[in-house]
């Protein structure tokens, strides 16, 4: 089912694609004819450039793990209120990007910060490709704005990191010593009601030899909330053995830029002028409120050309106006 999906996807894309062509072929015939028809195709292109960067992307995914549903990670910086309200901000970003492609997307663990925003967030983001859209994600995002939280009103900057890994397929064996796991069962914290928050179903796994830490607490069962915090160490300990193949790949060729985990990677600036900018790919965009609600595709797309070609967003432009 899910490779007839993709198929269809496929096929559906491609009609849109010559519907497109053709629609533009027939305004500038229009046009050559007399006819005002510069909305009209300005309006068409648009479409086109949208497409054309969606099969892009889609091209650009093609590594190992890429069409793997995706772990996500959220944390605060170091800033109290500040920095636990801006990851409460990125999660409902991500979560708004999920609803907009259609991904299920489920909250496993969710610490709740100490007057607003949150301490940490774990979600499970479910659909074809969702890790390799993700991973441009991986890095610090930074946040300046006038703090609501400040009552002179003075200008703020907060930071949160985001991890993202892929998930582990049923098919991939992950072994799991039980004498390498230490499982811990407690109540949950937070809403949920009050079967969850009256019994032990929150799940907590620490795998002693790497000191990798997961939990769920999500769910009313502590038998749910077992598989599912297994499922994401399985994925926490996969990804551990990949990055210390990348390690080892990057001391051969330390001299290109990469991002790894802790670098800051995106700013997000509310005041006193509104832009994102992207640090790797030096693409900006205006729209802040567009870009928090979950529209983030430009910037997913301008990173993976980035990754594969090096070229940043003002190169590739150049390159199609050449």
């Amino acid at each position: 089912m899910q490779e007839r999906k993709k198929l269809e996807s496929a096929i559906e894309q491609d009609r849109q694609l010559e519907a497109l062509i053709s629609d533009i072929d027939t305004l500038i015939e229009l046009g050559n004819e007399g006819e005002d028809v510069s909305a009209d195709l300005e309006r068409e292109i648009a479409k086109l450039r949208k497409l054309t960067d969606e099969l892009e992307t889609e091209m650009l995914l093609s590594g190992e793990n890429d069409h793997r549903s995706a772990i996500m990670t959220i944390h605060p910086g170091a800033g109290g209120t500040e920095s636990q309200d801006w990851a409460e901000m990125l999660l409902r970003m991500y979560l708004r990007w999920a609803e907009r492609h259609k991904f299920e997307a489920i909250v496993t663990d969710r610490q709740e910060g100490e007057g607003a925003g949150i301490k940490s967030a774990t979600v499970e983001i479910n659909g074809e490709n969702a890790y390799g859209l993700l991973q441009s994600e991986i890095g610090v995002h930074r946040l300046v704005r006038i703090s609501p939280f400040d009552a002179n009103a003075r200008r703020h900057t907060s930071f949160a990191s985001v991890f993202v890994i892929p998930q582990v397929d049923d098919d991939i064996q992950i072994e799991i010593r039980p004498e390498d796991l230490r499982v811990d069962v407690f109540r949950a914290s937070g809403a949920g009601g009050q079967h969850v928050n009256r019994t032990e179903s929150a799940v907590r796994f620490t795998h002693i030899p790497t000191g990798i830490v997961v939990q769920c607490q999500n769910e009313r069962s502590q038998h749910k909330n077992r598989a599912s915090a297994l499922k994401q160490l399985k994925a926490r300990l996969y990804e551990y053995e990949m990055e210390k193949r990348r390690a080892e790949e990057r001391k051969l060729e330390e001299s290109k830029a990469d991002i790894n985990f802790g670098s800051q990677i995106r700013s997000y600036v509310l005041a006193p002028y509104r832009l994102v900018k992207d640090l790797r790919t030096r693409l900006a965009i205006g729209d802040v409120d567009r870009v928090l609600d979950g529209d983030i595709d430009d910037l997913i797309h301008a990173y993976l050309v980035w990754k594969k070609t090096g070229k940043t967003f003002g190169d590739s432009r150049d390159d199609e106006s050449e």
